[in-house]
């Protein structure tokens, strides 16, 4: 299961443990443009971080609704957050929907609210590897080298 390696790869660049840490979770519909969640990724990561013990925030600019439904039995341990700023305080991103809001964001004020060092997981390969790695990132792009 592509979502397990997933987590699995997170967990490994994460010194091991998720444990108490934020990760942020851009993107929880299972295509962009939509707010439709059925058999989205998200669902699954959501799930595999909360099994870890991470703490998650959840921003999607039209899924929010479904992630509700979709994580009721777990609602009281996720935070779903519309603006991707406020997820302060986080130690990794995880982009999970191809948005494409996520492709400009400021980066660089992200980083700066964001726990050292700070990750980004990839997983649509949208986002600009080389700039955000240039900016202080910890960047894991899935499928290919870090």
């Amino acid at each position: 299961m592509a979502e397990k390696r997933f987590i699995m790869n997170m967990l490994a660049n994460m010194f091991n443990t998720m444990a108490g840490k934020k990760i942020a979770i851009f993107g929880f519909a299972f295509k962009a443009n939509t707010g439709d969640t059925r058999e989205s990724a998200a669902i699954y990561v959501t799930r595999g971080l909360l099994e870890e013990h991470a703490r998650v925030v959840i921003s999607d600019p039209k899924a929010l609704d479904n992630a509700r439904k979709d994580l009721s039995d777990v609602l009281d341990r996720v935070i779903l957050e519309p603006d991707p700023y406020k997820a302060r305080g986080a130690h990794a991103i995880a982009v999970l929907t191809e948005w494409s809001i996520y492709r400009d964001l400021d980066f660089r004020r992200i980083l700066k609210s964001m726990v050292h060092p700070a990750f980004i997981f990839d997983g649509r390969n949208i986002l600009e590897h080389k700039r955000l790695y240039e900016l202080g990132f910890n960047v894991f792009p899935v499928g290919k080298t870090p």
